[in-house]
């Protein structure tokens, strides 16, 4: 399991997409919160904390971590690779668990340069004022957490497909459904009393809480069963295919 995991990082950090993926995320993120004038423009409203960037994180996320994990089976499969996997000393279940931790760990790794932001705005509230410390610590534990459903969902939708591109669009519907559709829908009021559940049923539910400084248990629990419901699908489905 652990050469598997250390092949996945090391495979990523040395193919284009690696490079690319990073760089589309601090391009985004730059632009919009250095750049681009609007509601994220950090110097044009001289926010003293990070939480424009803790919002619009998820948004990009979206996007680079559905490109991160697209050719983690799909490639296998198109490859004929998927069969000299498998036939290792090793389980499924240990296979499905390297591939997920090599995109989650990726994802955290991507959010370490994002520290210059936080230097940056510790540096702006010099004077008479503070950065809480304790939202940002709390902003990205959410993200970390965000980052590994979303990994889920991209290991899961990468065994659906043998195209990459087919991996990339479905991770991305799921992420972007999970994320923001379920709160659409129950903001249209149009299941009565259901219609908070459904909104609580969204990640963006639980993740707000993170980026407001509060850590509850209940929100670590609905990021964690989430990852299970999907690295649990993707066995399921590798065990299909096999039969």
């Amino acid at each position: 399991m652990k050469s598997i995991l250390k092949k996945e990082i090391i495979q990523f950090f040395s193919s284009p997409i690696g490079v690319i993926s990073m760089g589309i995320f601090y391009l985004l993120s730059g632009l919009f919160l250095w750049v681009i004038q609007g509601d994220y423009n950090i110097t044009e409203h001289r926010f003293a904390d990070l939480l424009p960037f803790f919002e619009l994180a998820p948004w990009i996320l979206i996007f680079v971590m559905s490109a991160i994990s697209m050719k983690s089976f799909s490639e296998e499969y198109k490859t004929g690779t998927i069969e000299t996997l498998l036939t290792k000393p090793i389980s499924v279940k240990e296979v499905i668990a390297a591939k997920f931790l090599a995109v989650w760990i990726i994802g955290i790794i991507m959010l370490i340069p994002s520290f210059v932001y936080v230097w940056t705005i510790a540096h702006w509230t010099q004077q008479g004022q503070s950065i809480e410390w304790g939202i940002i610590f709390g902003s990205y534990l959410g993200l970390i957490f965000l980052i590994g459903v979303f990994s889920a969902i991209g290991i899961f939708s990468s065994l659906l497909f043998t195209s990459q591109v087919n991996a990339f669009l479905t991770a991305l519907f799921l992420m972007f459904l999970l994320y923001y559709g379920l709160e659409g829908i129950g903001n249209f009021n149009l299941f009565g009393s259901l219609d908070y559940w459904i909104q609580k049923a969204s990640l963006k539910f639980h993740y707000n809480n993170f980026i407001k400084g509060l850590i509850k248990l209940s929100d670590i629990f609905y990021f964690l069963s989430i990852i299970v419901i999907f690295i649990s699908s993707a066995n399921y489905v590798i065990h299909q295919k096999q039969k």
